[in-house]
């Protein structure tokens, strides 16, 4: 239905989808311009951060293509239209990702792609079956961590009612962050990404081997194939929180 309404008025949907495409890109033209001045980023080439940033921005490009919508929960649990989600004989975390679908974030997703494709072109690396199959396992996980931390947060908002913020400070800062070199940052956030809150699996550590740069952290190298363990972990974690902020809810009074 959100679909069909979004399309509705055919050049006003291409027109939005091209400027959120536009828009995106400007965090990568953003890089482009630092690399204008410097030969590598925390010892890392442009392409190499190219590379990282593709993987990055489309697997949460298609996260929040699917779960966006998650960051108004709190407005409905406030004004109390959550109640009408459960009345329906459908899965109530279905119809909250797909609340006023945006299919503009299409855009997202679009660019995330095409960097991605650049990167994957452009990087010195000699491929082999491991590094090729390691590629899909990426986007597949990274999209799957960043649904957990979207369901967390959505969840986290049952208890706070008003905590979009700070769902997005893990969600769109954590794919910032991501699109960057771990080596830029301490060894204590390097540390809380990898073993607190596991961003690292969606591309820092296998996309370190795949491209045959040292982690800043010593770990053997098996832990860069875990990236799907971490997704797992991750989902079966925000599934329970969901659970059990469903229970707690209690409407909004009077």
């Amino acid at each position: 239905m959100w679909i069909r309404a979004g399309m509705t008025y055919r050049t006003s949907f291409v027109v939005t989808i091209f400027g959120n495409l536009m828009l995106t890109g400007l965090d990568f033209v953003g890089i482009l311009l630092m690399f204008s001045q410097v030969d590598s980023l925390g010892g890392w080439t442009l392409p190499e951060v190219t590379f990282l940033y593709g993987l990055s921005a489309t697997a949460f490009g298609i996260t929040d293509l699917l779960l966006g919508s998650t960051q108004a929960l709190g407005v409905r649990i406030r004004d109390g239209s959550f109640d009408t989600l459960l009345v329906r004989p459908a899965p109530v975390l279905a119809q909250v990702g797909a609340d006023q679908f945006p299919l503009r974030r299409l855009g997202r997703v679009t660019q995330g792609a095409l960097v991605l494709c650049w990167g994957l072109f452009a990087v010195d690396v000699e491929w082999t079956a491991a590094k090729v199959l390691l590629v899909p396992v990426m986007l597949v996980s990274g999209a799957a961590i960043f649904s957990a931390l979207f369901v967390a947060g959505a969840a986290f908002q049952f208890l706070a009612q008003d905590a979009s913020e700070v769902q997005s400070a893990f969600t769109y800062g954590g794919t910032t962050m991501l699109q960057y070199p771990p080596t830029l940052f301490g060894q204590d956030l390097v540390r809380g990404v990898t073993f607190m809150v596991p961003l690292a699996f969606v591309n820092w550590l296998p996309a370190s081997y795949v491209l045959g740069r040292p982690y800043p952290l010593d770990l053997p190298t098996w832990v860069t194939f875990m990236s799907p363990v971490a997704a797992g972990v991750c989902c079966a974690l925000a599934g329970l929180a969901w659970r059990a902020g469903l229970r707690s809810y209690r409407s909004t009074g009077s």
